[in-house]
């Protein structure tokens, strides 16, 4: 069974906001003003990853801009529900249910019975499945995972990835340790089982790389 503890990762504000669609203006105005603070912050926050966000701060900011947007919930209860999300325990992400009834939001825990309607008594659809929001988000990290063509054999430096470093597009792979392992000997081959997610097209610019510069 998926359970959220078993996923450790951390995300950068640019990751998190792929996987939102939270702008990065947004994502740190809601930190500035606790409405919703990432799981790890460095002293400077303006630094590359000064903010990291966890894999439950990007299901539960997926929830939040959901009930935003599309059912109109106001700021001033989406604090209430952040909060909440917050606290809400591992063992009850994949079970618990959210309504939205009146631009509130109501949530069904486990073991816990589904509202009703008030006029009509009759129980009410669920506008959110928390393990819905879980599966779609794990699957969009996996998909943001996979290099593109393009970024097959291509050298780049970036700010904010390895300190600016030269490293294999896609990847924080540094030239630097490919070629250190290929001056210890390492074939091709070996390189590839050291970093699974390279090619030899990749090895081989690493390689072409250092040769330009030298």
């Amino acid at each position: 069974m998926f359970k959220m503890d078993d996923v450790i990762a951390a995300f950068s504000e640019d990751q998190v906001e792929r996987l939102t669609c939270l702008s990065k203006a947004r994502l740190r105005y809601w930190a500035n003003t606790g409405f919703f603070a990432p799981s790890f912050v460095e002293d400077n926050p303006r630094l590359p990853f000064g903010r990291v966000y966890s894999f439950k701060d990007a299901v539960a900011l997926r929830v939040l801009e959901r009930l935003r947007v599309r059912d109109g919930v106001p700021l001033q209860h989406l604090r209430k529900v952040a909060a909440q999300l917050s606290d809400l325990g591992a063992d009850k992400w994949t079970a618990t249910k959210l309504w939205v009834v009146n631009r509130k939001v109501l949530f069904q825990f486990p073991d816990s019975n589904p509202p009703r309607e008030v006029v009509s008594g009759q129980y009410i659809l669920p506008t959110i499945e928390l393990r819905q929001v879980i599966a779609e988000t794990d699957q969009d990290i996996q998909a943001m995972r996979i290099r593109s063509p393009q970024a097959i054999g291509r050298i780049v430096r970036m700010q904010g990835v390895s300190r600016k470093a030269w490293v294999l597009s896609g990847t924080r792979i540094k030239v630097g340790s490919i070629r250190r392992l290929h001056d210890d000997g390492y074939t091709t081959a070996q390189i590839i089982g050291e970093y699974p997610d390279l090619t030899p097209d990749d090895v081989e610019a690493a390689l072409r790389h250092r040769q330009a510069a030298a």
